[in-house]
């Protein structure tokens, strides 16, 4: 049984279990978009409990997505369930895009109950608990949205702009300048904003990784997100791409963990005291896996109380996978 929400009285039950030890059920999905081959791809295992930990590597390593999520009992009944991230290449304490996807494919396949339009859920991360809203329409699923555990927080400053751009295969001149610095922040997971001029100049990045690890060896965080308040679509308002290769991720197509730093960066910079701001980020457009963020940020008297991140997802196939099994 996953545990129920403080949100709500209903009680979440995992699905009839159909799990065998060393043929673990996996589900993949799309996420932040609403049809199939968009958005950020995602390997679900929705009932980890009898893969060994030390194979949860691997298996991300296997699938090659950005991220792969195992999904394990609650460590307070209070909340619906454990969650482990990997890339490739780590293990993360907070992703965006891994936590909106879980969300959907637990409620696709019923392991947790839909009690109406919305239903709440605590998914228990490295970060800490993580509320997700999940709407639906006529009992299916259609969107995700997460509430982040810790509020935006600056970290140190990253080093000079024009080392910045160099890493980016870009010049100085396709930065922002002064009214928008580059700048670290964490939501839990924390990435360098290098905010530029204009889309031309996001489609022009191209990560070196050589002096990607150069330039921030040592420093708070080695995933970057470039944007510019240039959109494609007349419905957005952000086009962005994040870069992290130094962790197996060369380019991802969707960030939720980036997108609610850049919500905090953006939000901080806004004339407005009161109220709920709210952005529309494009994201994995250059990759050719289009994908649609939605951002909204609380502020109250100025200061930031709250942030969230959603979006769509789409289950796309699922299987299961040979694997040792716990002892």
């Amino acid at each position: 049984m996953l545990g129920a929400s403080p949100h709500t009285s209903s009680t979440y039950h995992l699905a009839p279990s159909t799990f065998y030890p060393m043929h673990p059920r996996y589900l993949t999905t799309d996420v932040f978009t609403d049809h199939l081959f968009g958005g950020n791809q995602l390997a679900v295992f929705p009932d980890a409990s009898g893969i060994a930990p030390e194979l949860m590597p691997q298996i991300a390593r296997e699938f090659n997505y950005s991220e792969t999520t195992f999904v394990l009992p609650p460590t307070d009944p209070k909340h619906t369930c454990r969650v482990r991230i990997f890339t490739p290449g780590s293990e993360l304490s907070f992703a965006g895009h891994p936590t909106i996807g879980t969300a959907h494919v637990l409620a696709t396949i019923g392991a947790v109950e839909l009690t109406g339009d919305e239903t709440h859920l605590i998914l228990e991360e490295g970060v800490g608990p993580v509320p997700v809203t999940i709407r639906a329409t006529d009992g299916k699923p259609t969107f995700a949205q997460l509430t982040v555990a810790k509020l935006p927080e600056v970290l140190p400053p990253p080093p000079h702009a024009d080392r910045l751009a160099a890493m980016l295969s870009l010049t100085t001149n396709d930065l922002v300048g002064s009214d928008m610095p580059p700048e670290t922040i964490s939501c839990g997971t924390p990435f360098l904003f290098v905010p530029l001029r204009d889309r031309r100049a996001v489609a022009c990045a191209r990560p070196k990784p050589d002096l990607f690890e150069e330039t921030l060896r040592g420093y708070a965080t080695n995933m970057v997100m470039v944007f510019a308040l240039d959109a494609e679509r007349p419905s957005s308002d952000v086009r962005a791409r994040m870069f992290a290769p130094l962790i197996g991720v060369p380019e991802d197509p969707a960030t939720g963990s980036a997108a609610v730093g850049l919500g905090g960066y953006l939000a901080a910079r806004d004339p407005r005291f009161d109220g709920t701001l709210r952005w529309v980020v494009e994201q994995g457009f250059e990759m050719g896996r289009p994908s649609i963020l939605e951002v909204e940020v609380d502020k109250t008297a100025g200061r930031i109380t709250s942030v969230r991140c959603g979006g769509r997802s789409v289950v796309v196939c699922e299987g299961r996978m040979q694997v040792a099994a716990q002892a």
